[in-house]
């Protein structure tokens, strides 16, 4: 099968594991939404808007949530979630692969704790319905760019003017 990178005449893939894989998603999912997805393997594919509260050094990714919502009962039948970034228009994406574990250890929740999530959990750190939910990545891909957004606009305008494919993407899987 051929592909649009054909075209490409620079290298736009490069595969990163282990601390690169960990840098990269660090770079691509710190500060920004995902849609968090469940219900994956049964094919009906649920998913809403969350925020990681937090990413380790190991690369797994925290997040608070209620007991009593779908996303805690999808997960504790069926532990397998994928998690969707996107950081920008053109670039900064990100998807991961991975088990979820759900768990109510009060020290993650003091450390994850914002102010802000007194909208949903009304009672404060003190809540009865939060949980902490630890998603340890197993895959995943990324597409990003090589040099920042300005570098990749103007190859974009030069290859759109010139009529050849001069784009500053790279892709490639990332394994923790």
């Amino acid at each position: 099968m051929d592909s649009i990178n054909k075209n490409q005449p620079e290298n736009n893939t490069e595969n990163l594991s282990g601390n690169k894989a960990i840098e990269k998603i660090k770079t691509l999912a710190k500060g920004t939404s995902c849609f968090f997805c469940t219900k994956i393997k049964d094919g009906s594919f649920e998913t809403r808007p969350m925020g990681p509260e937090k990413i380790d050094d190991e690369g797994n990714l925290w997040f608070l949530s209620a007991s009593d919502s779908h996303k805690n009962k999808h997960i504790a039948e069926d532990a397998f979630v994928q998690l969707l970034f996107q950081g920008s228009a053109h670039s900064d994406f990100l998807s991961i692969n991975g088990r979820a574990e759900i768990s109510r250890d009060k020290n993650m929740i003091e450390e994850l704790w914002d102010g802000i999530m007194k909208t949903w959990f009304t009672e404060g750190k003190d809540d009865p319905r939060i949980t902490v939910i630890k998603v340890v990545p197993e895959s995943g891909y990324y597409w990003d760019t090589k040099h920042g957004q300005a570098v990749a606009l103007v190859k974009m305008l030069v290859g759109a003017a010139t009529g050849k494919t001069l784009d500053d993407s790279v892709e490639g899987k990332v394994s923790v």
